[in-house]
């Protein structure tokens, strides 16, 4: 029997979200102990980080297009000439990615610090976090294979709803 693409492609994604479904478990299942604000913020200067450095290589793409000519320079003025090749604007969707989703990450990680109110566990899923964000980046920029992607940003998703459910529950009880 012959399995399709496709099917290859999902049972790649469901793999991948049960060994991710197991660490996260793990990483849930953890003794807590009392976390420091450094601890805390440093995934969330990390997430920065990234940001910049996926704001920097948009900048890079977009000017070694232009330099080669694949792209014109009035294309970047209004965005209404013939839509470049994909590798020139995955840089700038990856950018815009990271402008989404993470803005509910540094609410929950401010309002953390503020009320100081995480442990460990907290500390750990931020890393679990920002290492899905960074999955995603560099699936988004270096070869855009979708269902892996897809898994990447499923596995940020979860942890950040793991993090939120952790916050509410700590704060709201």
């Amino acid at each position: 029997m012959r399995i399709n693409k496709i099917g290859v492609a999902y049972l790649t994604i469901v793999v991948l979200l049960a060994g991710f479904a197991a660490v996260l478990a793990g990483v849930v299942g953890a003794t807590p102990t009392r976390g420091a604000p450094a601890d805390l913020i440093r995934p969330v200067v990390a997430l920065v980080a990234l940001t910049a450095v996926v704001a920097l290589l948009m900048g890079v793409y977009r000017n070694v297009a232009v330099i080669r000519g694949v792209v014109p320079a009035r294309y970047f003025r209004d965005f209404s000439a013939d839509q470049p090749a994909g590798w020139v604007e995955r840089p700038a969707r990856a950018y815009m990615n990271l402008l989404e989703l993470p803005v509910l990450f540094y609410v929950v990680c401010l309002l953390m610090l503020t009320t100081g109110r995480f442990d460990s566990v907290q500390v750990a899923l931020a890393w679990v976090f920002v290492a899905a964000r960074c999955a995603h980046a560099f699936i988004h920029i270096a070869f855009n294979y979708v269902p892996l992607r897809f898994a990447a940003f499923v596995a940020g998703v979860v942890t950040l709803a793991v993090i939120w459910t952790r916050f509410a529950a700590q704060n709201l009880s």
